[in-house]
């Protein structure tokens, strides 16, 4: 019913002009905003986040489809504001307009909804030219604010598996502590206050406005942090450091992780045919329809099914980043390479969590991943991509 449904959207937007999106990128907006109010109201909860329209016969999570307007609205800003990529209040202006999403999703709260957000951001704030060192302050204060929960975490499991090394249990004790933690983030903050005067005193003239900067995106991130400690649950906090030794929970946060690596493993070169998979068809491999299905595919479909699915998301992608380079105007390449790292995103994060490369975030593999959301918020974007590439010798005044 939901891939029905978006074939009509993908034919449906296929048929408009996309850039008449770049002049109503303003109700664009304010309606993605809408949608996720709305779900906060009138929404159902499904696995403790409050971010579903249940119809009955089918739902829909908003969010999937905000995304894609969030990219046509950011996409038209910065194509409308880019002869004051160096002022100040731009950047500022594009990460208010980034904010408005987070908040409200992050309220369902559905953080893994959220990541996909920054890829799409910074890949088009840098296409747009600002400047690469702001961009890398975003990635540090981004990090500090994810990074300091999720190092927490992963401190507590360590504490519990290495319980018998009193060096290790010392060391570890101290880091979780709040004094530890500011010690820490004062040390990095002395260090880089000291790399600069010590390149100052060389003459090696670095402006002091960088050295703030940076300071500031520490600090900020580590308030940020604050925050999203306190939307993570806890398991979900689990589940994202897991990847980094499942055996420490082998029977809880890691599990997924260690079932996944023994079906895709198992799979070998040729794997072991249709629904005739141990790990798959024994009910060892969770949510083997949605989160982990291409470690249905490594096992069922072996080395070879694999790479042919990769191989199809790669030509997927790069036809993306044609349309993008071919587009009539900025914005039409603006919102093709959004999608395109949209999609980027969606399949690094999921293939590499199949893999035990990349913590379990939930993220859906397109096309694949069963969710009736997604089919249709992926299929909308094909035919937005659609709509840029048959219209790359026109334009609308």
């Amino acid at each position: 019913m939901a891939s029905g449904i978006g074939l009509v959207g993908l034919l449906l937007l296929t048929s408009i002009n996309y850039q008449y999106y770049k002049y109503l990128s303003k109700f664009v907006y304010i309606l993605s905003l809408a949608l996720l109010i709305s779900v906060l109201i009138l929404g159902s909860v499904k696995r403790g986040t409050k971010g579903w329209f249940d119809f009955g016969f089918i739902s829909f999570q908003p969010v999937e489809i905000a995304k894609i307007m969030f990219i046509l609205a950011l996409s038209a800003f910065l194509d409308l504001k880019a002869k004051e990529v160096k002022k100040w209040y731009f950047l500022l202006s594009a990460f208010t307009i980034l904010t408005g999403h987070l908040i409200l999703i992050m309220i369902q709260p559905d953080f893994s909804s959220t990541l996909s957000y920054f890829p799409v951001t910074l890949i088009l704030l840098f296409i747009i030219g600002v400047n690469q060192f702001y961009l890398g302050c975003i990635v540090v204060l981004g990090g500090f604010a994810i990074g300091i929960p999720l190092a927490k975490t992963f401190l507590n499991t360590q504490m519990k598996f290495l319980e018998s090394e009193i060096v290790h249990t010392n060391i570890l004790n101290f880091l979780q502590t709040d004094w530890g933690e500011f010690y820490i983030i004062a040390a990095i903050l002395v260090l880089i206050i000291g790399i600069w005067w010590f390149f100052w005193k060389l003459r090696i003239k670095i402006p002091i406005v960088y050295t703030i900067v940076l300071c500031a995106a520490i600090i900020i991130g580590c308030l940020a942090s604050i925050s999203v400690e306190k939307s993570l649950k806890d398991y979900q906090r689990k589940r994202l450091v897991a990847f980094l030794n499942p055996k420490v929970d082998s029977r809880g946060s890691g599990y997924n992780i260690i079932q996944s690596k023994i079906a895709i493993g198992s799979g070998k070169f040729m794997g072991k045919g249709f629904k005739k998979g141990t790990q798959t068809q024994l009910g060892f491999l969770p949510e083997q329809h949605t989160d982990f299905i291409f470690s249905v595919i490594g096992e069922e479909g072996g080395w070879i099914l694999s790479q042919l699915t990769l191989l199809l998301y790669f030509l997927f992608i790069w036809r993306a980043l044609v349309i993008a380079k071919e587009s009539r105007d900025r914005y039409g390449s603006l919102v093709a390479t959004g999608l395109a790292t949209m999609f980027t995103f969606y399949v690094v994060i999921n293939v590499g969590m199949a893999m035990g490369m990349m913590p379990v975030t939930g993220m859906p593999l397109p096309i694949l991943s069963y969710g009736g959301s997604s089919i249709f918020s992926s299929l909308c974007a094909i035919g937005i991509l659609c709509s840029i590439r048959m219209r790359r010798h026109t334009y609308v005044k």
